[in-house]
């Protein structure tokens, strides 16, 4: 059985790479091969033993058509014809808060969905939840079976091994223990652009204060959306900041934080499970919510952390981040229960129980285990 997974246009990184992970891990008694599409610039952040192949042009298109099982977080660039008998996953990239595909304001109700020629290929969508489902399928006009798993790059972050994993990874990073690492993983805004067209970062936080401020106690972990991961690349950051956005997956680092800032983006959904404390820097909610995107519900409702709308008070705030987000720990139990009741470590058994049926007995989740419960698939 073939394999093609693809994550982000070429990373190892978010739920295929969970899936492939757990697959290796365990193995299914099936001769399975590996391939990934994997970008040059990120080449280096794939297990040795990875068959690779790029992420876009003739092996790509090869690589797919050959494919038994496509398993990606979304759309597929290359043109292909999905061979009779292939499944094509898709395992999107988390709950989506802001509006997108055919729900974002720009695009009209008779106008393709973006991406709509891979959207056609899908033979499954992955989802968190019921809320997530009814996103899902709004955004994408998507009518196929959605499996409401929960997120299999969620996984890690409530494994039995989380502790050590997280020690690994801050030891990775170079974080002394008893700093308090900070995570900061904004989305990208539609407006926002540089100086050659292309989309731009406005972090609006202060890097230099916070450096004043905090370099001896702190290290903060700037972590782009991946669209803008290259735009801080050789720039000089200030003591005490640290430019995260190529890690190779961002479950790392949520391990590795002891507080998560961010705004409309899908990791405040990761992290809410979490129990990490969890600040929401929102300093253009009106225009973003108004102008720019649109929300699918009302999040600034009742949020799950403090919301922030200038850089002083969210400085004020990384002073104690657990003292500053503990006015919110019912509103944050609430939103957990509602937004992620799969996240259980058990997602990417879920999954692989439905792609390969009777094929993953020896996964986690099972049988009472962490992660017990069984797949809903919306039809």
């Amino acid at each position: 059985m073939r394999i093609v997974y693809n994550s982000f246009d070429g990373r190892f990184s978010d739920s295929p790479r969970a899936l492939h992970e757990a697959l290796t891990r365990h193995g299914t008694g099936l001769p399975l091969e590996h391939t990934w599409l994997a970008s040059p610039a990120h080449r280096a952040g794939f297990p040795e033993d990875a068959a690779l192949v790029p992420a876009d042009g003739p092996e790509a298109v090869a690589a797919l058509e050959a494919a038994d099982v496509v398993i990606s977080n979304y759309h597929l660039a290359p043109q292909w014809e999905k061979a009779p008998g292939c499944l094509y996953l898709q395992t999107w990239h988390g709950t989506p808060l802001k509006r997108i595909a055919a729900d974002e304001p720009h695009v009209g109700p008779g106008d393709p969905v973006p991406g709509w020629r891979d959207v056609e290929r899908w033979d499954l969508l992955l989802s968190s939840g019921p809320a997530a489902t009814r996103a899902l399928r709004s955004g994408f006009r998507w009518h196929g079976p959605v499996a409401e798993t929960g997120w299999p790059r969620n996984d890690v972050l409530h494994s039995p091994q989380r502790e050590d994993l997280r020690a690994a990874v801050r030891a990775r990073l170079g974080l002394a223990e008893g700093r308090t690492a900070v995570l900061y993983a904004p989305t990208w805004r539609d407006d926002v652009l540089d100086a050659d067209g292309r989309r731009g970062v406005d972090l609006r936080l202060d890097l230099e204060e916070f450096s004043r401020r905090y370099a001896g106690t702190h290290v903060l972990l700037l972590r782009l959306h991946y669209m803008l991961s290259d735009r801080l690349a050789g720039a000089p950051l200030p003591p005490g900041v640290l430019d995260v956005s190529c890690h190779p997956d961002i479950a790392e680092l949520y391990l590795a934080a002891d507080a998560v800032v961010t705004d409309y983006s899908s990791t405040l959904f990761d992290v809410a499970a979490t129990g990490t404390p969890l600040l929401l820097f929102a300093y253009d909610l009106e225009h973003y919510r108004d102008d720019v995107r649109g929300f699918y519900f009302d999040l600034f409702d009742a949020p799950p952390g403090p919301v922030l709308r200038t850089s002083e008070q969210l400085l004020d705030a990384l002073a104690d981040p657990v003292a500053a987000t503990a006015p919110w720990a019912a509103r944050a139990a609430a939103f957990r229960e509602e937004h992620c009741p799969l996240d259980d470590g058990g997602a990417a058994r879920r999954v692989l129980d439905l792609v390969l049926p009777g094929r993953v007995a020896a996964l986690p989740g099972q049988r009472g285990e962490l992660g017990a419960t069984a797949p809903a698939v919306a039809r």
